[in-house]
């Protein structure tokens, strides 16, 4: 599977109460002048590809064979050869020999029909049925199997066949609820949008979201030549035109140029399918950047432990992208066959080719044995070290392509795994084991690593802000993790974090920018038209469409003729981009921000329905809607969706407060004090939270636990006007006069022109007088 809308990761995010777009929330602030030379830049680095797919059509493989029949036998077999096939009696690896699979008591069975193939499992009304597999789906170690269903869907079953140990076996991700978006029969295993774009060539998505329904095509069923090269009839013409007379052309009029090329162009073809993403449009050989059809995941909790190691599948780019091999100009098919997929060359030997063996493949390099108790070791293997592997989909290794030291040392800190401590290695060894080793091998002095930061800025602590700050400064680091520290400056809001982002508006990465502007929107700070603007002529269309949101955002906004004519140009590919990814609940979900940002709630309230109807479970549709009915008054509805979310989990604070106070504006004060206490004792950092509490609890007479509360906000905002005048109002009502002094007496040193605090001491002392002279 490949697109990423991180529906259901567990994680411990601060969402803000106006949601989160799982694709995109994306403004940029670019200077015109800035922007400008981008384009020119990338003008003319891709034009002539540009040229030749206007012209250029796809072939086939059978055109390349007969030049190019070394690069075509080695391709053979691959998995770029296997990614998908038609299910027949040579591609079909699976026992079908009416074999049954029992997992959580539910029997799946499978069997053949003279030369067709079947399964008999519980589908999408859970109830048992006979499926045709039409496509096996990858075949090593594992292959899948697709299904077709109505609108033009392929679903791809999560029962696989292991072929290795040549037997069923569930998918971790295998439910059995048939209800739920993750089912075989849902959309998170619909091979349409999930899968198809990187298993066959030439893929056009083909969704209408008005019908809801795929009409999706290929060239080529697998990932063939021009999957990588573009469609190549203009070279095929040009190839067969006798030697003499060749015309002289650009790159053998092939579209895209895969030789004498930088690391970051050479990613560049690599990384629509070998990255998780969210994309926007059909791939296309000839975009500016790869941010024209898609939007590379960053550093996020449920994908990347926080020193970037791969926690989920990143499908490589996202880790390669962090390591000093890609920013040293290593590529891909430095170490890998591009048309066999398989390494150069086994072992060390892959790494000597750039590193120097006597220093590196040393005894006093790992410290480790060939051989030890008998067995060889792994220790002296520097894949095993620097790329240690991880299992994914229940029997698939893959290696960390981020090619890192061990940091043992931090996994004591930030409870990461380490190369050392690994299953296979020296997994019955403690960690001070371990440290220890590390220690008397390399000495006690150990590098800062941006992981700590990272940490830190998950878990909201308020000491993080500053050095978030710094390392999304940090040009020497790369710009996913720069990125990844902005994303993190949403749960700081302040001026010190929008200078930041403000900034960082202006990186001359794509992805910094776009994470400058989302997080800006995020935590809904105010927009200057006259910076926001310049954005809709973004080279990158990532960067522009999302600029349509930010000026759909602006209030009052005012535009001239010509301005409006570029904004709804602009505003139209951000609709355009959407509704492609419209059968996911993040398409909708970003259709109807931008519907409400433009007041067309009733468009808005529909497309959150639809993100809904696609995912129960997807709750930044559920708060936005809840928050849209309470604007309307329809608070029920409100009620009904904040409680859903809670009850799917329950340890979304945020929620809890917003249900809180919906619940005391609905004056049902017993319910929602618990939801209040639930928030505040969940976040106990939140100041406001604190305050709202405590003021709930003086209403209902629970002075002393409101007296708790209101001290917490303080502590943690002092000099908070609010805060300071709520403890003296407190003391008062409690008749602790001596108590309200000092919050009254601070409230006037700290904001003398307001004469609130002289009243409160003007009062507090005019009632001591009368407690002297009560005559």
């Amino acid at each position: 599977m490949t697109a990423d809308f991180s529906t259901h990761p567990d994680s411990k995010k601060k969402w803000m109460l106006t949601g989160i777009a799982a694709i995109l929330v994306i403004v940029l602030i670019i200077p015109l002048a800035y922007i400008k030379s981008r384009q020119k830049m990338y003008r003319s680095s891709i034009a002539t590809g540009q040229d030749i797919e206007k012209g250029s059509t796809f072939v086939g493989k059978e055109k390349c064979r007969d030049c190019h029949r070394n690069e075509y036998e080695k391709w053979q077999n691959s998995d770029h050869d296997r990614a998908m096939e038609k299910a027949d009696n040579l591609t079909v690896l699976g026992d079908f020999n009416d074999t049954e699979f029992t997992h959580n008591q539910i029997t799946t069975r499978f069997f053949k029909k003279e030369d067709r193939f079947f399964v008999n499992t519980i589908g999408q009304d859970g109830a048992y049925k006979d499926f045709q597999i039409t496509h096996t789906f990858g075949f090593s170690p594992l292959q899948q199997y697709l299904i077709p269903f109505e609108g033009g869907r392929l679903q791809c079953l999560t029962i696989a066949w292991d072929d290795v140990k040549k037997k069923w076996y569930a998918l971790p991700n295998h439910t059995d609820d048939y209800m739920d978006w993750l089912h075989w029969t849902g959309q998170g295993q619909n091979w349409n949008g999930m899968c198809a774009e990187c298993h066959s060539t030439n893929l056009k998505k083909g969704y209408d979201i008005t019908t809801d329904r795929f009409t999706t095509t290929w060239s080529e069923i697998d990932v063939s030549c021009e999957a990588c090269h573009g469609p190549g009839s203009m070279h095929v013409v040009w190839a067969q035109t006798p030697e003499m007379g060749r015309k002289d052309v650009d790159n053998f009029n092939l579209v895209v140029q895969t030789r004498d090329m930088t690391s970051e162009d050479f990613i560049q073809v690599c990384a629509y399918c070998h990255s998780r993403r969210a994309s926007i449009a059909d791939f296309s050989h000839s975009r500016d950047n790869i941010m024209d059809y898609m939007v590379p995941s960053l550093l996020t909790e449920h994908l990347y432990y926080p020193d970037g190691q791969i926690l989920d599948e990143d499908y490589v780019y996202g880790s390669f992208m962090q390591s000093k091999m890609f920013l040293n100009g290593v590529k891909c098919n430095d170490c890998h066959d591009v048309h066999s997929q398989k390494l150069k060359v086994a072992g060390n030997d892959l790494c000597i080719t750039c590193h120097r063996k006597d220093t590196y493949d040393t005894v006093n390099h790992h410290f480790h044995k060939k051989m030890y108790q008998g067995k060889e070791s792994q220790g002296d293997d520097c894949i095993q070290c620097h790329m240690p592997e991880t299992v994914y989909m229940g029997i698939d290794k893959r290696a960390d392509h981020s090619i890192r030291i061990p940091r043992p040392d931090l996994s004591r800190t930030l409870q990461t795994p380490n190369a050392c401590n690994a299953v296979g290695c020296h997994s019955d060894k403690s960690l001070e084991w371990t440290n220890e080793q590390m220690t008397t091998w390399y000495g006690k002095k150990k590098r800062p690593h941006f992981g700590e930061i990272i940490a830190l800025g998950r878990q909201g602590d308020p000491a993080a802000v500053r050095d978030l700050i710094s390392l999304s400064k940090d040009s020497l680091f790369p710009g996913i993790v720069r990125a990844t520290a902005l994303s993190l400056l949403s749960a700081y809001p302040s001026q010190q974090s929008y200078t930041a982002l403000e900034t960082a508006l202006s990186d001359p990465d794509a992805l910094v920018r776009q994470t400058a502007i989302s997080t800006i929107n995020i935590l809904r700070f105010d927009k200057d038209a006259s910076l926001m603007f310049p954005l809709l002529y973004d080279p990158v269309k990532a960067v522009r469409i999302q600029a349509a949101l930010g000026v759909a955002s602006i209030n009052n906004l005012k535009l001239t003729k010509d301005q409006d004519r570029v904004f709804e140009s602009v505003k139209k590919e951000y609709i355009s981009a959407m509704e492609y990814s419209g059968d996911f609940p993040a398409g909708r979900y970003n259709l109807a921000l931008l519907y409400s940002a433009l007041g067309q709630n009733d468009k808005a309230i529909e497309n959150y329905k639809q993100s809904i109807r696609i995912d129960g479970l997807f709750f930044p549709a559920k708060n936005n809607l809840a928050m849209l009915y309470n604007a309307k008054g329809e608070n029920e509805k409100a009620e009904t969706l904040f409680i859903q979310i809670l009850e799917d989990r329950p340890q979304m604070y945020d929620i809890a407060y917003s249900l809180g106070l919906l619940m005391v504006e609905e004056k049902k004060y017993t319910q929602g004090l618990i939801y209040l206490q639930k928030a505040a004792d969940g976040l106990p950092d939140r100041a406001r939270i604190q305050y709202n509490f405590g003021l709930l609890l003086q209403f209902q007479k629970k002075m002393t636990a409101a007296e708790k509360y209101l001290l917490r906000a303080r502590s943690l905002e002092p000099d908070n006007f609010d805060f300071l005048f709520a403890l003296a109002d407190h003391y008062i009502k409690g008749n602790r006069l001596d108590s309200a002094r000092m919050p009254a007496e601070k409230m006037i040193r700290l904001f003398p022109e307001n004469k609130i605090g002289y009243d409160i001491l003007r009062y507090i002392n005019e009632r001591n007088k009368k407690t002297v002279n009560p005559n």
